[in-house]
């Protein structure tokens, strides 16, 4: 992170020293359509909505025993990191607007600290997620001044998860062992900044940007049944995106 930020900065810097030339970036925010590729280092957690209850203990429905002795003190979700890489497809509206397609692959875990008044029985579930993101927004820049411009844009995205632990099937396991459930597909919308640097073969785009799926993702199916899902009302995937883009 420290890395990124202090090489967006020495970039920025020495695009102000820089004396300007029209052509620079390779004449891209001239073409019609052009295509790039992406970088991303991705903090991601749940928001987690409770139910009125959450702390339990929570009964099984079948035995009418509780799933686990014990009551919650704490539910949690810290930030974990992730990466990704893609490609981009923009379409030019006009000189200060543009459609973007930048789908890639993500790689991303996301936990949820379970603690008990008991601190034996406090334990953290973890999902591990690869995505295919398939991110479509419009970008808003400012005029050009020399080799920068400014930029904000909005969107949504469709994210597919084809591989991850939540998926197993657990039924035979005990409640102890059981895992934390999410959806497969989800939608998510999308905002963020960042700003174009112009060198004299390519542009160089970091960019900040913010993403939260718009329904809760928590499988509903069996979340009675599980006691990891049980506290929960409603489970909702965010991140934040350190982003380069070479176009």
């Amino acid at each position: 992170m420290k890395k990124f930020i202090l090489f967006c900065l020495l970039s920025f810097f020495s695009f102000n020293s820089s004396i300007a030339q029209s052509n620079w970036g390779g004449g891209v925010d001239d073409e019609q359509l052009h295509f790039g590729f992406k970088f991303q280092y991705i903090s991601s957690e749940y928001k987690i909505q409770k139910v009125e209850n959450w702390k339990g203990p929570f009964i099984d429905p079948f035995n009418g025993l509780p799933m686990i002795n014990g009551q919650l003190r704490s539910l949690s979700s810290p930030v974990t990191p992730g990466f990704g890489l893609g490609f981009v497809s923009d379409y030019r509206l006009s000189n200060n607007a543009n459609v973007r397609f930048t789908p890639g692959m993500v790689f991303a875990d996301v936990t949820v600290n379970y603690e008990f008044e008991d601190p034996n029985l406090s334990v953290q579930r973890t999902i591990q997620g690869t995505l295919i993101d398939l991110p479509l927004g419009i970008k808003l820049k400012s005029d050009r001044r020399k080799n920068f411009r400014a930029y904000v844009l909005g969107g949504a995205k469709y994210s597919i998860d084809i591989v991850s632990k939540k998926k197993t099937d657990d039924i035979a396991l005990s409640p102890e062992a059981k895992y934390l459930k999410s959806l497969k597909n989800t939608v998510w919308y999308e905002a963020g900044v960042g700003f174009d640097l112009y060198f004299e073969f390519f542009k160089l785009s970091p960019e900040i940007k913010f993403s939260q799926t718009r329904k809760s993702v928590l499988k509903d199916s069996d979340r009675l049944e599980n006691p990891f899902t049980a506290p929960i009302n409603k489970l909702f995937y965010r991140n934040i995106q350190f982003s380069l883009f070479f176009e």
